[in-house]
């Protein structure tokens, strides 16, 4: 009785983690998405294949403590990183209104992607068991190929350690 017990316990817990998607590695094609800005456009990564570097930063929850912060680094920062031939993101699970709310709170001067339905945060492999994105940046090369993936990223230096890692994976720099 014991053992169906722990069977029956074991493949309910591999069936509620079976839509987990495995999480995307240096060197995978980055998968597509098409998901609205807090801007009002609408934006597909798939627009950017051949013309440019992506850079995605999820983030966990709108008008937070640390996502604030981190929004604030790449707002004040941006300049330093559109040196770079570089479209940047920031994307999370929150509502598009809530974005809306946070892209005016923290003056984004860049789109903030919402992921409402949660699709491309699981095929992304960022869904967290609260149902909310883990703080993962993504480095995308021109032809949609991970180059790099941040999954220790510090909110108050985003921007630098974005601006950094640019340099250092040798994304091309804007001719002015």
């Amino acid at each position: 009785m014991r053992r169906r017990s722990v069977v029956a316990l074991l493949a309910g817990f591999l069936l509620a983690f079976s839509g987990l998607a495995r999480a995307l590695e240096v060197g995978d094609m980055a998968p597509d998405f098409r998901l609205p800005g807090a801007d009002g456009k609408t934006y597909q990564l798939s627009d950017y294949r051949g013309t440019q570097a992506v850079v995605v930063a999820w983030f966990p929850m709108a008008n937070t403590y640390g996502c604030t912060i981190e929004c604030k680094s790449l707002a004040e920062n941006g300049d330093k990183i559109r040196q770079f031939d570089v479209t940047y993101f920031m994307a999370s699970v929150d509502p598009l209104a809530d974005n809306q709310d946070f892209s005016s709170q923290t003056n984004a001067d860049f789109p903030i992607l919402s992921d409402e339905d949660k699709s491309v945060a699981k095929a992304w492999g960022v869904l967290g068991l609260l149902g909310v994105a883990k703080r993962h940046t993504f480095y995308i090369d021109k032809e949609g190929r991970v180059l790099k993936i941040d999954t220790r990223v510090n909110p108050e230096t985003s921007a630098e350690d974005m601006v950094r890692n640019l340099s250092e994976l040798g994304v091309a720099r804007v001719v002015p």
